[in-house]
């Protein structure tokens, strides 16, 4: 018997018409979990008549929530680059102050009052450990001097740590403890003849400083602290 022209004849596996419209009847939920189907659909004209769901509607619905998602997606996006250029800058405006002290006097002023100003914090304190005989000749509150083995204590074996909504330590941070909410440490390592050192700084937002933050710039402000200090006290490496 001919096939009649432009027929296209069924799988016997493949539900009817009836089949699917009764399916979707007893499961009016069903694109509710299986939203990618919609982009596959032809959706009716708004004007079909009583008792037809309008696809059309859903879909453009659907549209727009993934244009919201997106619109969103890049403000992220965009806020996120904004605060590493910023902070890019301020580390890049830090480095200068460090390298235009015209003392060692001046150098520790600059890590412990300066850089606060710079970064953008409330305290930035320098953490030098004892070596259990000398003690450092600093003479400013922003300079913390510790016992041996302190740093290892608060870092472990990590150079750099990130804590969100804390409470300062007053053994970081001295008086001005009180203030920190958040901070970030990083290791110091001026020399082969100096015990262990580390830089806090302390923000009164709790969430200023977190986990899911990068410390490239942290860290490279750290290696140039270590290096002027090394300079001015003419050590070795």
């Amino acid at each position: 018997m001919g096939r009649e022209p432009g027929h296209t004849p069924q799988r016997k596996d493949a539900p009817t018409a009836e089949e699917v419209h009764a399916y979707l009847r007893d499961h009016p939920d069903f694109l509710v979990h299986h939203g990618d189907l919609v982009h596959h659909l032809t959706p009716p004209s708004q004007d079909r008549g009583r008792g037809v769901v309008d696809l059309q509607a859903y879909m453009v619905e659907r549209l727009r929530g993934e244009v919201r998602l997106l619109k969103d997606q890049q403000r992220e996006l965009i806020g996120t680059s904004r605060a590493n250029m910023n902070s890019q800058n301020r580390i890049h405006a830090a480095v200068l102050f460090l390298l235009d002290a015209q003392s060692f006097e001046q150098l520790i002023q600059t890590i412990t009052t300066d850089l606060a100003v710079l970064l953008d914090l409330d305290v930035a304190c320098l953490i030098v450990e004892s070596n259990g005989q000398d003690t450092p000749h600093v003479q400013t509150s922003g300079v913390r001097v510790v016992e041996p083995g302190t740093v290892d204590r608060w870092l472990g074996k990590a150079d750099v740590a990130l804590n969100a909504d804390i409470q300062g330590d007053p053994e970081l941070y001295g008086p001005g403890a009180g203030l920190v909410r958040s901070e970030v440490l990083i290791r110091l390592q001026v020399s082969s003849e100096t015990p262990d050192g580390m830089l806090a700084f302390g923000s009164r937002e709790p969430d200023s400083f977190h986990g899911g933050q990068g410390t490239e710039l942290v860290g490279f402000l750290a290696r140039v602290v270590e290096r002027v200090i090394r300079g001015w006290l003419e050590l070795p490496a």
